[in-house]
């Protein structure tokens, strides 16, 4: 479950970066004001790094996602092992294929005490978040996000930005975890295939958790 945290927690700071941009300002308000503008949908694709609060075991990952505004998200984890997380707006599916495992819970509880709360009303998040400028660090504008909430899932939250927009994203848990994500290949405000954001247990899955009516789909010769 705290690997699917860090991914919404993630995801919803990308959905929400226009509404961010109001609550600082300077030079990586400003590239995050320009990136956000006019943005619906995104695609592209990803390198994560978990590291422990001594700096040791760091896993990396690698894949692709896709988002779509206000609450749709698909992250899909290629590398070093599968995995796949759904967002549909009802819902969130976790499927780790190794484990022939699905989780699921209402994205209402995904969101609660997380960033995705503000999808809910974007006029709250100067409540839910202070910003504050960082200045430059690896050729990268920062801004740095910290929850208003006492039940924050992180610590704070740091987008860093190049001229062609969001480029880094590096987050702390409350147990000193840190998260770095490095992002490529954006496509702005794609024409993304119908069913991206739809989720079907694949037959023989195990599915566990908040479960709602389901079709099971058939294997694949």
């Amino acid at each position: 479950m705290k690997r699917l945290m860090s991914v919404l927690s993630s995801v919803v700071l990308m959905l929400s970066l226009s509404a961010v941009a109001q609550a600082a300002t300077g030079p990586a308000r400003a590239r995050l004001d320009a990136f956000a503008t006019g943005l619906h949908s995104l695609t592209g694709h990803f390198s994560q790094t978990l590291t422990n609060v001594n700096g040791q075991d760091s896993r990396t990952s690698t894949g692709t996602l896709a988002l779509e505004a206000p609450r749709e998200f698909r992250w899909d984890t290629t590398a070093p092992y599968k995995q796949t997380i759904v967002a549909d707006g009802g819902r969130v599916w976790m499927y780790d294929p190794e484990l022939e495992q699905v989780t699921v819970r209402k994205q209402s509880t995904e969101e609660a005490h997380s960033p995705l709360t503000v999808l809910t009303d974007l006029k709250q998040l100067d409540k839910e978040f202070k910003a504050s400028e960082r200045g430059e660090k690896d050729g990268l504008a920062w801004l740095r996000l910290t929850s208003t909430s006492k039940d924050a899932q992180f610590a704070w939250v740091d987008l860093g930005f190049d001229a062609n927009g969001l480029a880094r994203m590096t987050f702390r848990d409350q147990l000193g975890a840190t998260t770095d994500i490095r992002f490529s290949q954006w496509q702005r405000n794609p024409a993304l295939p119908l069913g991206t954001f739809d989720f079907v247990p694949p037959q023989g899955a195990d599915v566990i958790g908040d479960v709602p009516q389901i079709s099971i789909q058939p294997l694949k010769d």
